[in-house]
Protein backbone atom coordinates (compact mmCIF):
# COMPACT_ATOMS: atom_id res chain seq x y z
CA UNK A 1 0.00 0.00 0.00
CA UNK A 2 0.97 3.47 -1.24
CA UNK A 3 2.16 5.53 1.66
CA UNK A 4 0.51 9.27 1.57
CA UNK A 5 3.16 11.79 1.49
CA UNK A 6 2.52 14.74 4.04
CA UNK A 7 2.04 18.33 2.10
CA UNK A 8 6.04 19.32 3.64
CA UNK A 9 6.71 15.78 1.99
CA UNK A 10 4.66 16.57 -1.39
CA UNK A 11 6.73 20.31 -1.45
CA UNK A 12 9.55 19.14 -0.82
CA UNK A 13 9.90 16.75 -3.53
CA UNK A 14 8.06 19.01 -5.78
CA UNK A 15 11.32 21.25 -5.20
CA UNK A 16 13.96 18.54 -5.98
CA UNK A 17 11.80 18.06 -9.08
CA UNK A 18 11.36 21.01 -10.92
CA UNK A 19 13.50 23.93 -12.23
CA UNK A 20 13.37 26.09 -8.88
CA UNK A 21 14.51 29.78 -10.46
CA UNK A 22 15.03 32.95 -8.09
CA UNK A 23 14.97 36.10 -9.89
CA UNK A 24 17.07 38.02 -7.45
CA UNK A 25 20.06 36.32 -4.74
CA UNK A 26 22.34 39.33 -3.65
CA UNK A 27 25.78 37.06 -3.20
CA UNK A 28 28.26 38.98 -5.50
CA UNK A 29 27.82 42.06 -3.61
CA UNK A 30 27.97 40.67 -0.16
CA UNK A 31 31.19 38.88 -1.21
CA UNK A 32 32.11 42.64 -2.39
CA UNK A 33 31.81 43.94 0.92
CA UNK A 34 33.55 40.71 2.55
CA UNK A 35 36.36 41.68 0.10
CA UNK A 36 36.39 45.37 1.18
CA UNK A 37 36.16 44.34 4.67
CA UNK A 38 38.53 41.33 5.42
CA UNK A 39 40.53 42.07 2.68
CA UNK A 40 39.81 38.42 0.75
CA UNK A 41 37.11 36.26 -0.10
CA UNK A 42 36.97 32.53 1.58
CA UNK A 43 38.55 30.20 -0.35
CA UNK A 44 35.68 28.45 -1.09
CA UNK A 45 32.59 31.05 -1.16
CA UNK A 46 30.42 27.95 -2.26
CA UNK A 47 30.50 26.49 1.20
CA UNK A 48 30.47 29.54 3.35
CA UNK A 49 27.49 29.49 6.30
CA UNK A 50 27.10 33.63 6.57
CA UNK A 51 24.04 35.10 4.93
CA UNK A 52 21.14 33.32 3.27
CA UNK A 53 22.75 31.73 0.58
CA UNK A 54 25.56 29.08 -0.44
CA UNK A 55 25.26 25.94 -2.12
CA UNK A 56 24.65 22.70 0.29
CA UNK A 57 21.25 25.09 1.42
CA UNK A 58 20.43 25.89 -2.59
CA UNK A 59 20.81 22.33 -2.65
CA UNK A 60 18.32 21.74 0.51
CA UNK A 61 15.86 23.97 -0.96
CA UNK A 62 15.93 22.60 -4.45
CA UNK A 63 17.41 25.78 -5.83
CA UNK A 64 18.49 25.61 -9.55
CA UNK A 65 18.99 28.95 -11.44
CA UNK A 66 19.78 32.18 -8.68
CA UNK A 67 20.18 35.23 -10.39
CA UNK A 68 22.87 36.43 -9.01
CA UNK A 69 22.76 40.33 -9.25
CA UNK A 70 25.37 42.38 -10.31
CA UNK A 71 24.65 45.13 -7.90
CA UNK A 72 25.84 48.68 -8.81
CA UNK A 73 25.26 51.51 -5.93
CA UNK A 74 24.01 54.37 -7.16
CA UNK A 75 26.68 56.68 -6.10
CA UNK A 76 28.91 55.31 -8.94
CA UNK A 77 26.85 56.53 -11.94
CA UNK A 78 29.34 58.63 -13.85
CA UNK A 79 32.12 57.27 -11.51
CA UNK A 80 33.29 54.05 -12.46
CA UNK A 81 30.16 51.69 -12.99
CA UNK A 82 31.18 49.51 -15.35
CA UNK A 83 34.74 48.43 -13.64
CA UNK A 84 32.49 47.64 -10.66
CA UNK A 85 30.22 45.83 -12.74
CA UNK A 86 33.39 43.76 -14.11
CA UNK A 87 34.49 43.06 -10.94
CA UNK A 88 31.31 41.41 -9.77
CA UNK A 89 31.11 38.87 -13.02
CA UNK A 90 34.81 37.78 -12.79
CA UNK A 91 33.48 36.68 -8.78
CA UNK A 92 30.98 35.31 -10.20
CA UNK A 93 32.90 33.41 -13.20
CA UNK A 94 35.32 32.61 -10.38
CA UNK A 95 33.14 30.81 -8.29
CA UNK A 96 31.51 29.11 -10.83
CA UNK A 97 35.46 27.95 -11.94
CA UNK A 98 36.40 27.15 -8.17
CA UNK A 99 33.89 24.68 -8.18
CA UNK A 100 32.61 22.98 -11.29
CA UNK A 101 31.43 20.51 -9.55
CA UNK A 102 28.23 22.42 -7.90
CA UNK A 103 27.80 25.62 -9.77
CA UNK A 104 27.69 26.28 -13.79
CA UNK A 105 27.05 29.10 -16.02
CA UNK A 106 23.33 29.92 -17.02
CA UNK A 107 23.52 31.71 -19.97
CA UNK A 108 20.29 30.55 -22.11
CA UNK A 109 17.56 28.71 -20.98
CA UNK A 110 18.59 25.56 -22.57
CA UNK A 111 21.97 25.46 -20.83
CA UNK A 112 19.81 26.13 -16.88
CA UNK A 113 17.78 23.06 -18.22
CA UNK A 114 20.60 20.70 -19.15
CA UNK A 115 22.67 21.84 -16.12
CA UNK A 116 19.10 21.03 -14.16
CA UNK A 117 19.24 17.75 -15.63
CA UNK A 118 23.32 17.24 -14.74
CA UNK A 119 22.20 18.36 -11.07
CA UNK A 120 24.24 21.39 -11.00
CA UNK A 121 23.38 25.01 -10.06
CA UNK A 122 22.98 27.76 -12.96
CA UNK A 123 24.32 30.63 -12.11
CA UNK A 124 22.82 33.19 -14.50
CA UNK A 125 23.40 36.80 -13.86
CA UNK A 126 21.44 40.42 -13.55
CA UNK A 127 22.75 43.68 -13.55
CA UNK A 128 20.62 45.81 -10.79
CA UNK A 129 21.12 49.20 -11.67
CA UNK A 130 22.03 50.30 -15.52
CA UNK A 131 24.96 52.47 -14.93
CA UNK A 132 27.79 50.24 -16.40
CA UNK A 133 26.24 51.10 -19.44
CA UNK A 134 27.69 54.33 -19.33
CA UNK A 135 25.72 55.60 -22.51
CA UNK A 136 27.11 53.56 -25.05
CA UNK A 137 24.88 51.09 -26.56
CA UNK A 138 27.87 48.68 -27.48
CA UNK A 139 28.22 47.75 -23.70
CA UNK A 140 24.59 45.92 -23.73
CA UNK A 141 26.35 43.67 -26.41
CA UNK A 142 29.50 43.31 -24.16
CA UNK A 143 27.56 42.65 -21.12
CA UNK A 144 25.70 40.56 -22.84
CA UNK A 145 28.75 38.56 -24.08
CA UNK A 146 30.09 38.31 -20.39
CA UNK A 147 26.62 36.76 -19.68
CA UNK A 148 24.32 39.68 -18.25
CA UNK A 149 21.01 38.60 -18.87
CA UNK A 150 18.47 41.42 -17.45
CA UNK A 151 19.03 44.46 -16.69
CA UNK A 152 17.16 46.49 -13.77
CA UNK A 153 17.25 49.87 -15.57
CA UNK A 154 18.03 52.26 -12.64
CA UNK A 155 18.39 51.59 -8.77
CA UNK A 156 18.07 53.94 -5.52
CA UNK A 157 18.51 57.28 -8.05
CA UNK A 158 17.92 58.33 -11.10
CA UNK A 159 20.50 57.71 -13.70
CA UNK A 160 20.95 58.12 -17.47
CA UNK A 161 18.86 55.73 -18.13
CA UNK A 162 15.96 55.76 -16.12
CA UNK A 163 14.19 57.49 -13.48
CA UNK A 164 14.13 55.44 -9.89
CA UNK A 165 10.65 55.14 -7.81
CA UNK A 166 13.03 56.61 -4.69
CA UNK A 167 14.14 59.56 -6.48
CA UNK A 168 11.60 62.20 -6.33
CA UNK A 169 13.87 64.43 -9.19
CA UNK A 170 12.21 62.16 -11.89
CA UNK A 171 14.76 63.77 -14.30
CA UNK A 172 13.54 61.95 -17.36
CA UNK A 173 10.42 62.23 -16.41
CA UNK A 174 10.35 58.38 -17.21
CA UNK A 175 13.36 56.97 -19.43
CA UNK A 176 15.89 59.57 -20.76
CA UNK A 177 16.06 59.90 -24.38
CA UNK A 178 18.73 57.08 -24.36
CA UNK A 179 17.10 54.70 -21.97
CA UNK A 180 14.37 54.23 -24.99
CA UNK A 181 17.38 53.14 -27.22
CA UNK A 182 18.42 51.06 -24.48
CA UNK A 183 15.23 49.72 -24.34
CA UNK A 184 15.84 48.88 -28.57
CA UNK A 185 18.91 47.64 -28.09
CA UNK A 186 18.22 45.02 -25.10
CA UNK A 187 15.22 43.27 -27.08
CA UNK A 188 17.84 43.48 -30.08
CA UNK A 189 21.04 41.36 -28.35
CA UNK A 190 18.58 39.15 -25.82
CA UNK A 191 18.60 41.11 -22.25
CA UNK A 192 15.46 41.10 -20.60
CA UNK A 193 14.18 44.66 -19.46
CA UNK A 194 13.76 44.60 -15.57
CA UNK A 195 11.25 47.15 -14.33
CA UNK A 196 11.96 46.64 -10.56
CA UNK A 197 13.25 50.00 -8.98
CA UNK A 198 12.06 52.15 -11.94
CA UNK A 199 9.24 55.06 -11.88
CA UNK A 200 5.98 54.31 -12.65
CA UNK A 201 6.11 56.69 -15.64
CA UNK A 202 9.03 54.78 -16.50
CA UNK A 203 7.62 51.22 -16.35
CA UNK A 204 4.75 52.59 -18.85
CA UNK A 205 6.95 53.93 -21.23
CA UNK A 206 8.74 50.62 -21.37
CA UNK A 207 5.54 49.10 -21.98
CA UNK A 208 5.00 50.82 -25.41
CA UNK A 209 8.31 50.55 -26.41
CA UNK A 210 9.81 46.55 -25.36
CA UNK A 211 9.47 44.16 -28.14
CA UNK A 212 9.97 41.41 -25.68
CA UNK A 213 7.98 40.52 -22.50
CA UNK A 214 9.84 41.93 -19.08
CA UNK A 215 10.36 40.91 -15.80
CA UNK A 216 10.44 42.69 -12.14
CA UNK A 217 12.33 40.18 -10.98
CA UNK A 218 12.52 41.29 -7.06
CA UNK A 219 8.86 43.15 -6.77
CA UNK A 220 6.03 42.72 -4.99
CA UNK A 221 2.18 44.31 -5.17
CA UNK A 222 1.11 47.38 -4.40
CA UNK A 223 -1.97 46.58 -3.00
CA UNK A 224 -0.91 45.70 0.53
CA UNK A 225 1.97 48.82 0.84
CA UNK A 226 -0.43 52.00 -0.79
CA UNK A 227 1.89 54.60 -1.70
CA UNK A 228 5.10 52.67 -1.76
CA UNK A 229 6.28 53.24 -5.41
CA UNK A 230 8.93 50.23 -5.70
CA UNK A 231 6.15 47.93 -5.87
CA UNK A 232 3.94 47.24 -8.36
CA UNK A 233 -0.01 48.80 -8.47
CA UNK A 234 -2.68 46.84 -10.23
CA UNK A 235 -2.84 48.53 -13.20
CA UNK A 236 1.26 47.68 -14.03
CA UNK A 237 0.72 43.80 -12.70
CA UNK A 238 -2.18 43.88 -15.25
CA UNK A 239 0.21 45.72 -17.93
CA UNK A 240 3.05 43.83 -17.21
CA UNK A 241 0.60 40.30 -17.53
CA UNK A 242 -1.11 41.52 -20.80
CA UNK A 243 2.77 41.32 -22.40
CA UNK A 244 3.34 38.20 -21.19
CA UNK A 245 5.57 39.12 -18.77
CA UNK A 246 6.17 38.15 -15.10
CA UNK A 247 6.62 39.44 -11.37
CA UNK A 248 8.84 37.94 -8.83
CA UNK A 249 7.80 38.58 -5.22
CA UNK A 250 10.01 40.22 -3.17
CA UNK A 251 10.68 38.39 0.13
CA UNK A 252 11.64 41.41 2.19
CA UNK A 253 9.20 42.30 4.85
CA UNK A 254 8.85 46.05 3.78
CA UNK A 255 7.75 44.50 0.50
CA UNK A 256 5.44 42.48 1.99
CA UNK A 257 3.53 44.61 5.03
CA UNK A 258 2.88 48.15 5.11
CA UNK A 259 2.43 48.00 8.94
CA UNK A 260 5.84 46.17 9.03
CA UNK A 261 7.37 49.26 6.53
CA UNK A 262 5.65 52.34 9.20
CA UNK A 263 7.32 50.51 12.48
CA UNK A 264 10.79 49.97 10.92
CA UNK A 265 10.52 53.40 9.24
CA UNK A 266 9.34 54.92 12.91
CA UNK A 267 12.18 52.79 14.29
CA UNK A 268 14.96 53.98 12.13
CA UNK A 269 14.07 57.79 12.49
CA UNK A 270 13.64 57.21 16.01
CA UNK A 271 17.64 55.75 15.95
CA UNK A 272 18.85 58.48 13.76
CA UNK A 273 17.43 61.49 16.13
CA UNK A 274 18.59 59.93 19.19
CA UNK A 275 22.37 59.60 17.64
CA UNK A 276 21.76 62.90 16.21
CA UNK A 277 21.56 64.65 19.91
CA UNK A 278 24.36 62.70 20.86
CA UNK A 279 26.37 64.43 17.79
CA UNK A 280 27.44 61.13 16.81
CA UNK A 281 28.79 60.21 13.56
CA UNK A 282 29.54 57.12 11.46
CA UNK A 283 32.99 57.89 12.23
CA UNK A 284 32.85 58.31 16.03
CA UNK A 285 34.83 55.42 17.55
CA UNK A 286 31.83 54.12 19.81
CA UNK A 287 29.17 54.73 17.08
CA UNK A 288 28.11 51.11 16.46
CA UNK A 289 27.83 50.35 20.01
CA UNK A 290 26.25 53.51 20.37
CA UNK A 291 23.55 52.69 17.46
CA UNK A 292 23.08 49.05 18.85
CA UNK A 293 22.50 49.85 22.42
CA UNK A 294 19.37 52.82 20.86
CA UNK A 295 18.02 49.68 18.53
CA UNK A 296 18.30 47.02 21.44
CA UNK A 297 16.26 49.36 23.75
CA UNK A 298 14.01 50.76 21.18
CA UNK A 299 13.13 47.00 20.02
CA UNK A 300 12.28 46.24 23.53
CA UNK A 301 9.85 48.78 23.61
CA UNK A 302 7.90 48.60 20.30
CA UNK A 303 8.39 45.13 18.93
CA UNK A 304 8.35 44.98 14.97
CA UNK A 305 4.91 43.57 13.59
CA UNK A 306 5.66 40.15 12.94
CA UNK A 307 5.74 39.19 9.10
CA UNK A 308 5.81 35.02 7.79
CA UNK A 309 5.96 33.60 4.78
CA UNK A 310 1.89 33.19 4.70
CA UNK A 311 2.64 37.06 3.40
CA UNK A 312 4.91 36.00 0.69
CA UNK A 313 1.85 33.59 -0.52
CA UNK A 314 -1.05 36.26 -0.07
CA UNK A 315 1.35 38.13 -2.69
CA UNK A 316 1.11 35.52 -5.11
CA UNK A 317 -2.53 35.15 -4.44
CA UNK A 318 -2.99 38.45 -5.13
CA UNK A 319 -1.15 38.13 -8.61
CA UNK A 320 -2.80 35.34 -9.40
CA UNK A 321 -6.53 36.18 -8.90
CA UNK A 322 -5.70 39.38 -10.94
CA UNK A 323 -3.90 38.29 -13.75
CA UNK A 324 -3.04 33.92 -13.27
CA UNK A 325 -0.61 31.98 -12.77
CA UNK A 326 1.34 32.38 -15.31
CA UNK A 327 2.58 35.56 -14.66
CA UNK A 328 3.87 35.33 -11.14
CA UNK A 329 7.42 34.08 -9.97
CA UNK A 330 10.06 34.37 -7.06
CA UNK A 331 12.46 37.08 -6.95
CA UNK A 332 13.41 36.96 -2.70
CA UNK A 333 16.11 39.49 -3.10
CA UNK A 334 18.20 36.61 -0.53
CA UNK A 335 21.30 38.73 0.48
CA UNK A 336 19.34 41.68 0.00
CA UNK A 337 17.34 42.27 2.60
CA UNK A 338 19.53 41.97 5.48
CA UNK A 339 17.47 40.85 8.80
CA UNK A 340 14.13 41.27 7.19
CA UNK A 341 13.41 38.40 5.68
CA UNK A 342 9.88 36.68 7.00
CA UNK A 343 9.64 33.87 9.45
CA UNK A 344 10.12 30.37 7.38
CA UNK A 345 11.90 31.98 4.64
CA UNK A 346 15.28 32.86 6.19
CA UNK A 347 17.53 31.57 3.56
CA UNK A 348 17.49 29.45 0.57
CA UNK A 349 16.78 26.01 1.81
CA UNK A 350 13.57 27.28 2.92
CA UNK A 351 11.65 27.55 -0.45
CA UNK A 352 9.93 23.67 0.37
CA UNK A 353 8.00 25.73 3.02
CA UNK A 354 6.46 27.99 0.67
CA UNK A 355 5.49 25.20 -1.30
CA UNK A 356 3.69 23.64 1.28
CA UNK A 357 1.86 26.53 1.81
CA UNK A 358 0.68 26.84 -1.56
CA UNK A 359 -0.49 23.54 -1.72
CA UNK A 360 -1.98 24.17 1.45
CA UNK A 361 -4.36 27.00 -0.13
CA UNK A 362 -5.16 24.63 -3.08
CA UNK A 363 -2.59 25.49 -5.17
CA UNK A 364 -1.49 22.47 -8.45
CA UNK A 365 1.78 21.00 -8.66
CA UNK A 366 1.26 22.25 -11.95
CA UNK A 367 0.71 25.44 -10.85
CA UNK A 368 4.06 25.78 -8.26
CA UNK A 369 5.86 24.53 -11.14
CA UNK A 370 4.98 27.77 -13.41
CA UNK A 371 5.86 30.04 -10.08
CA UNK A 372 9.07 28.05 -9.21
CA UNK A 373 10.82 28.66 -12.61
CA UNK A 374 9.06 27.56 -16.06
CA UNK A 375 7.03 31.12 -16.09
CA UNK A 376 10.48 33.35 -16.11
CA UNK A 377 12.28 30.63 -18.20
CA UNK A 378 9.20 31.29 -20.88
CA UNK A 379 9.70 34.82 -20.89
CA UNK A 380 13.56 34.22 -21.14
CA UNK A 381 12.79 32.28 -23.90
CA UNK A 382 10.96 34.84 -25.46
CA UNK A 383 13.66 36.85 -25.18
CA UNK A 384 16.19 34.85 -27.04
CA UNK A 385 13.54 34.11 -30.04
CA UNK A 386 12.51 37.99 -30.62
CA UNK A 387 16.94 38.85 -30.35
CA UNK A 388 17.32 35.96 -32.77
CA UNK A 389 14.64 37.30 -35.10
CA UNK A 390 15.80 40.65 -34.89
CA UNK A 391 19.27 39.83 -35.68
CA UNK A 392 18.39 37.53 -38.61
CA UNK A 393 16.60 40.50 -40.19
CA UNK A 394 19.76 42.59 -39.88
Amino acid sequence: MAVELSLEERADALAHRVILLDGHVDLPWRLQEQLESEGAVRENAAEHTEGNFDFPRAKAGGLDAPFMSIYIPARYENKGAKKVAEGLIDMVDALIAGAPKKFAPGRTVAQVRANFDKGLVSLPMGMENGAPIEGKLENLAYFHGRGIRYITLAHSKDNHISDSSYDGRHSHKGLSKFGRQVIAEMNRVGIMVDVSHISDDAFWQVMELSKAPVIASHSSCRHFTPGFERNMSDAMIQALAKHDGVIQINFGSGFLDAAYREARDARRAHIDSELKKRGLSEKAPDFEAQKSELEASYDAEHPTPPVDLGMVADHIDHVVKLVGVEHVGLGSDFDGVGDTLPAGLEDVSKYPALFAELLRRGYSEDDITKIAGENVLRVWAEVERVAEASQSAG
